[in-house]
């Protein structure tokens, strides 16, 4: 069986849903659009079901909590999505938020609001946060600490980051962090 290849992103707002689908169009991938959403409502098994009907990979899926602090609906789906045999998470775009009281999760690397790629996670602006720092920290990204996930990068506000990832601009900074998930992924 050849399993079906996602990249997660972590946001599902109005904007977020726009850059995900421009995103998408820029890698060749496809969006799951419905899985926006602040919070995801759509059911996980819809999700599943319509990542496995996609033309090809990869396929972008977003979960959001809505600032919960504690294990909301994105990430119940989130979890439901790793333990799906039939679906691969190549790796998890993990939006920083100013959530507060969450655990955050370390990252591989992060993209800057600026467009550059470095190890320490970002702020909701996409500024790369103070030395020792080592935790991106948003609303839908505690989960990934007790998922296998091979890849995390970290990002600001999709669509926004002080104006540097907007979607008329062709979301710069989130097709970055979606590339870099793809290259660190090895996916043809």
């Amino acid at each position: 069986m050849v399993k079906r290849k996602i990249v997660v992103i972590t946001d599902g707002d109005r904007v977020a849903e726009k850059v995900v689908e421009k995103v998408a169009r820029n890698v060749g991938g496809r969006a799951i659009s419905f899985s926006g959403g602040n919070p995801t409502i759509a059911p996980g098994e819809r999700i599943s079901a319509a990542i496995k009907k996609a033309a090809h990979d990869p396929v972008l899926v977003m979960v959001d909590d809505c600032g919960s602090r504690g294990e909301g609906n994105g990430e119940q789906i989130l979890r439901m999505l790793a333990s799906d045999p039939e679906l691969e998470i190549l790796g998890v775009v993990a939006v920083a938020s100013n959530t507060s009281g969450v655990d955050g999760v370390p990252v591989t690397a992060s993209v800057t609001r600026k467009g550059a790629i470095v190890n320490v996670p970002v702020d909701k602006d996409g500024n790369p946060e103070i030395v020792g720092h080592t935790k991106v920290e948003g609303d839908t990204v505690d989960v990934l600490n007790q998922l296998n996930i091979p890849i995390i990068i970290g990002v600001g506000d999709l669509g926004k980051m002080e104006d540097a990832d907007l979607v008329e601009d062709g979301a710069k900074i989130t097709t970055l962090a979606v590339r870099e998930v793809l290259k660190r992924s090895n996916f043809q």
